[in-house]
């Protein structure tokens, strides 16, 4: 098995023991992104900002990765709120184009630096 890192400073760098991606044949994990703009390091205010910068910063990864996210096979959602899980629908579908990949959506108790939203993603880039 070989790995190689993804990285891109058009995301928020990694604020703990991870990559942003690590890439392993044709597949691409992508870390959780939270709502931090990668230029400041600080979080976006509201819901609505933070799910579209959560889907900015993992349309950065995947373009790191020499792919879109149109080639995701999955992602993870985790909401602070599930009453968001519409606003999160919204967003994506103006990210993602038909069919859409597989998707689980979880309610959190709490999230780093207080987001109120994370995802992550699994590329296929066969």
């Amino acid at each position: 098995m070989t790995r190689k890192i993804i990285s891109t400073p058009n995301a928020p760098a990694a604020i703990g023991t991870y990559s942003q991606a690590v890439q392993v044949e044709n597949f691409v994990y992508m870390s959780g992104q939270i709502g931090l703009d990668p230029a400041s390091m600080l979080m976006v205010d509201g819901i609505d900002a933070q799910i579209v910068r959560v889907f900015e910063n993992l349309k950065a990864v995947a373009e790191a990765a020499g792919a879109n996210l149109n080639q995701a096979v999955k992602f993870n959602i985790y909401l602070t709120d599930l009453c968001n899980f519409a606003k999160v629908n919204e967003v994506m579908a103006s990210y993602l184009s038909q069919p859409y990949p597989a998707r689980a959506a979880i309610g959190v108790a709490s999230l780093p630096r207080g987001a109120l939203v994370e995802a992550e993603a699994v590329l296929y880039l066969g």
